[in-house]
């Protein structure tokens, strides 16, 4: 390949706007309106990238989405964006590109070193290599030469958004067929609102390259008054470089809108780049069609391209892929081509035509002087780095010649792009004349036009779309017959050198060896030699992969089938996606009414969940451990205070409310009178502990459903679904009320005095409020609802605010406990106590196997004589076997300090042969006995109390005891205070 720059202008370059760029280190000069890659070819670079297994050398084969070569690496710093295809990014001054998978240049590349060693890695080597002698053998090499370009160590400095809208229809392409389709939708009655998308940087698609005219009109001329038209409409959005990606249910079509990714970066403002989430009451799929490459020996040499794109870079961007130029073609397309490079200043040495009789196209090569070589085919592209000219044969094989040349263009048909037509759940029919899969049925209201449809031809396609749209009948003509194309016999040396897929270097003869080896479902092909699996996604490779599996098998293509089309059409950034969800927007922290004086007093914050609560409150040079046994040491001897407005709150009101909670807890909830609480424990419907909570009776027929922090709105669409899908009957509401009410839990021996001195109504006294019991009153003159329970193993009270009074409370209850030395404790203390007292912690004691019985719950279900969710699975004989693992405490036997979470306890007398018997669950040191504790899952825990066991975690042994869990004040004399 030569490429050079005609002295015609393109139809969107501005010859009088020069634009400077980088690529590869060297310096270069386009234009405005150029691709990178129609500069880099108007600048004879030839080299572009290297494929991905062999990485021998590739230049440009396309001008589209479709280019499986020209990936680059966009920038450099944190603007930098990998492997973006260079037909698709348009050229702005000072633009920094370099090639991919290249080491350390494009033009001198070690890795090619791997094409001397085809023959030894063909498809599917790595499902064959790896075994022996191990895996991690090849391992590090094999990493080091994965992937292609290099992802951004820095923050992304650009901002991406969400857009949104509804239309009554959606025209998706703006070519002839797209335009026509727009137009009538516009004046079609009750489109009150119409959409056209563009996923080029200009609207007119083919029409930017064609020659001849267009109902009496040149081309551009042509599509300029459509657009004329279409933008005094009063009900038409028009987006340009906006790609349709994704065709979903429900008329549900996702765009990809490049904002200002044609701006130098320090250019760029507001997003740079949309995401759009478009509803469609109709869509019309004007997508157009990708031509076919000629597979033959060494068709992947720069200098091959398909004739489409060198008539695309002649015509609008006046770059030339070589001085002289052989087309190979079977269809009358190829002819347009040849004639549109002639004009520009290429000389057409050939064109070679498969057709024994190609018709009156010929008449045009023969006035132009270009000979037309009929009823042949190519065999083999010569050159080394590029093309230096082709052998061409007749197709008996008989005749055969050398054309020199430096440029092959090449064209096997067209397959419509049929991507989101299949995706929308449409489905497909193969065309024999046209050698391609076109639309067939659709199951949404969508439906395609034009090249889309199979309709090359420009008039025809602009009439059938606009009767598409009206609702008229389509008369669309016969599409030319698509002549044959040369077939390799199995087995033929030259199919090695046949190349199908550019980018992963599959070739003729590796769909030959996949059907050898049984591999003939269209899904396996493709898994087992890459086919179809680049970036390109398959637009020119798939289909004829498909065609050389249909020789080999004799059955029909469409016995074959293609593979599945899957979103994205084409890639789209990872920020698209996010769009404004990154960093803290991302899953934005929900913060309690305290946060803002806990910060103050040097709360270290975490996440737990989707909270922000403080994990500890250091003073001056406390380390952690110093601050957590601090907090924990002030609520044993005093008063601490703590923020528990995360937990879940969910009110559950209605006659029949206490029959509906009865079958959604093991525990039994008729039982309880107004004012008293429970402990409740929530299976799911395998049985296995899911959460846990107090749940207290609030009125005659309201209950207060208390959870973990985590799972309030689980458990609250999970009450809706039973009472809804299985119990509609049940006269039950449930509302989730966790951020309706502000909790703050004064907890220690001088709780009560605290609490009684901001001020209440409600008497505080033991005999009149016990613990597990609720009342409700006025706390500082604001409503509240206060329960007496206790994590902690205190006197605890847990006093519920509106949310709006929290804040106020917290500030109140500390100024209250001054006297008292009341601290500010965090979640780890709070932690720590638990352990102490030997609670449950839902989710750290238990796993997806754990049943009620594991942590003692036996003997409620076994009183319980109502149903609950969950029962008949706790009954199931792996929930009964006696030898399951049940959580006890574990006491530290030796001086190593706490044992680590997750250690396998095994028996005393094991070695590292013995299998585990459990494991630890929660461990700490304990700031109230100083000394390590734990609490864990083992086997027949509950039989073995003082058994000794012995503990392993990453090669270390430690010993332990099995122990009653209530390792601090046992009897909850304290708790009862």
């Amino acid at each position: 390949m030569s490429g050079w720059r005609s002295t015609r202008p393109g139809t969107t370059v501005d010859q009088r706007r020069p634009v400077t760029f980088r690529w590869a280190g060297r310096s270069y000069q386009g234009y405005e309106g150029d691709t990178l890659a129609s500069a880099l070819l108007a600048n004879g670079v030839s080299i572009i990238g290297r494929s991905f297994k062999y990485h021998r050398p590739r230049g440009l084969i396309a001008a589209g989405l479709e280019e499986p070569n020209g990936i680059v690496q966009l920038e450099q710093g944190a603007a930098t964006v990998p492997n973006v295809k260079a037909t698709q990014v348009e050229l702005y001054e000072g633009l920094t590109a370099t090639p991919v998978n290249a080491r350390p240049s494009v033009e001198f590349d070690l890795m090619a070193v791997n094409a001397l060693f085809k023959r030894f890695i063909p498809a599917a080597f790595y499902y064959k290599t790896f075994f022996w002698p191990g895996w991690s053998l090849f391992e590090p090499s094999i990493r080091k030469a994965a992937g292609l370009g290099t992802a951004p160590a820095l923050p992304d400095p650009d901002r991406y958004e969400h857009c949104f809208a509804h239309v009554d229809t959606l025209v998706i392409g703006s070519g002839a067929a797209g335009l026509a389709a727009a137009l009538a939708a516009t004046a079609q009655p009750g489109n009150r609102r119409v959409m056209l998308v563009e996923a080029d940087a200009e609207f007119g698609g083919g029409l930017l390259s064609a020659t001849g005219t267009v109902e009496g009109l040149p081309p551009l001329e042509w599509r300029d008054a459509a657009l004329a038209r279409l933008r005094a409409a009063p009900n038409i959005r028009l987006l340009n470089r906006a790609m349709a990606f994704g065709f979903y249910d429900h008329g549900l079509v996702a765009l990809c809108e490049r904002v200002n990714d044609h701006l130098p970066p320090a250019e760029r403002t507001g997003p740079r780049q949309r995401l759009w989430k478009v509803r469609c009451g109709k869509v019309i799929l004007a997508t157009g069609a990708f031509e076919r490459p000629v597979p033959f020996s060494g068709n992947d040499l720069p200098g091959v391209m398909l004739a489409s794109a060198a008539q695309t870079y002649a015509v609008r961007y006046g770059a030339l892929p070589g001085r002289t130029a052989v087309l190979c073609t079977n269809n009358d397309g190829a002819y347009e081509a040849a004639f549109a490079l002639h004009d520009a200043g290429c000389d057409i040495a050939a064109i070679v035509d498969s057709r024994t009789a190609p018709g009156t196209v010929t008449a045009e090569a023969a006035r132009r002087g270009i000979e037309v070589i009929a009823g042949s085919a190519p065999v083999a592209a010569k050159g080394g780095r590029t093309v230096r000219g082709l052998e061409v044969t007749s197709l008996t094989g008989r005749d055969r010649r050398h054309i020199a040349c430096d440029a092959i263009l090449t064209s096997d048909g067209w397959n419509p792009a049929v991507h989101l037509h299949s995706q929308s759940g449409g489905t497909l029919a193969y065309d024999a004349r046209q050698q391609a899969f076109l639309p067939k049925d659709a199951v949404q209201d969508a439906v395609s036009v034009g090249a889309a449809a199979g309709i090359r031809d420009l008039a025809a396609a602009i009439a059938a779309a606009r009767a598409t749209v009206r609702g008229e009948p389509v008369a669309v003509p016969a599409a030319p017959a698509v002549g044959p194309t040369r077939r390799f016999a199995d087995g033929d040396i030259s199919a090695q050198t046949a190349w199908l897929d550019f980018q992963n270097d599959v070739t003729v003869a590796d769909v030959q060896l996949a059907s050898r080896e049984n591999f003939r479902s269209v899904e396996h092909l493709k898994r087992y030699t890459t086919l179809g699996m680049a970036s390109d996604q398959g637009k020119t490779s798939n289909v004829a992969g498909i065609q050389v599996l249909s020789g080999l098998l004799d059955r029909p293509p469409q016995a074959i089938g293609t593979t599945k089309f899957r979103p994205p059409f084409d890639p789209v950034t990872i920020g698209a996606f996010a769009g404004r969800a990154v960093g803290d927007d991302l899953s934005p922290f929900l913060v309690t009414p305290s946060h803002a004086a806990q910060v103050a007093l040097g709360a270290r914050m975490e996440n737990y969940g989707a909270w922000l609560r403080p994990a500890f409150i250091p003073r001056d040079g406390e380390t952690e451990e110093q601050a957590i046994a601090r907090e924990v040491g002030a609520v044993r001897r005093s008063v601490g205070l703590f923020d528990a407005s995360t937990l879940g709150k969910i009110e559950v009101k209605g006659p029949d409310a206490a029959a509906f909670l009865t079958r959604m807890y093991v525990n039994n909830v008729r039982s309880l009178t107004v004012g008293q609480g429970r402990y409740g424990l929530m299976l799911n419907e395998h049985g296995i502990v899911y959460d846990d909570g107090v749940f207290a009776r609030i009125g005659e027929e309201h209950y207060l459903v208390g959870t973990t922090s985590g799972h309030a709105a689980a458990i609250t669409d999970i009450f809706q679904e039973w009472l809804q899908c299985e119990w509609p009957h049940l006269r039950v509401a449930v509302e989730n009320v966790t951020t309706a009410w502000a909790v703050m839990n004064v907890a220690g021996p001088q709780a009560r005095a605290v609490f009684q001195a901001v001020g209440t109504d409600i008497d505080l006294s033991a005999e009149a409020f016990p613990h597990m019991h609720y009342r409700a009153g006025t706390v500082g003159g604001v409503p509240a609802r206060v329960q007496r329970v206790s994590f902690s193993g205190e006197l605890s009270y847990e006093i519920a605010v509106p949310w709006g009074y929290g804040a106020g409370l917290w500030d109140a209850l500390m100024q209250a406990g001054k006297p008292h030395g009341i601290t500010a404790f965090g979640v780890e203390a709070l932690m720590a106590m638990r352990i102490e007292k030997g609670f449950l912690h839902v989710g750290s004691d238990t796993d997806g196997t754990t049943y009620p019985q594991d942590i003692g719950f036996g003997p409620v279900i076994a009183k319980k004589r109502d149903d609950f969710v969950g029962r008949r699975s706790t009954l199931r004989p792996d929930a009964l076997r006696t030898d399951r693992r049940q959580l006890v405490g574990l006491e530290v036997a030796d001086d190593g300090g706490p044992l680590a979470v997750g250690a396998h306890v095994l028996p005393a007398g094991a070695t590292a042969a013995t299998g585990t018997q459990g494991w630890v669950t929660s461990s700490i040191h304990s700031p109230t006995l100083d000394r390590p504790i734990a609490m864990g899952l083992v086997e027949r825990g509950r039989d073995r109390m003082g058994d000794t066991v012995r503990v392993w975690d990453l090669g270390q042994w430690r010993t332990a005891r099995i122990a009653d869990p209530r390792f601090f004040d046992p009897a909850g004399e304290r708790t009862h205070g």
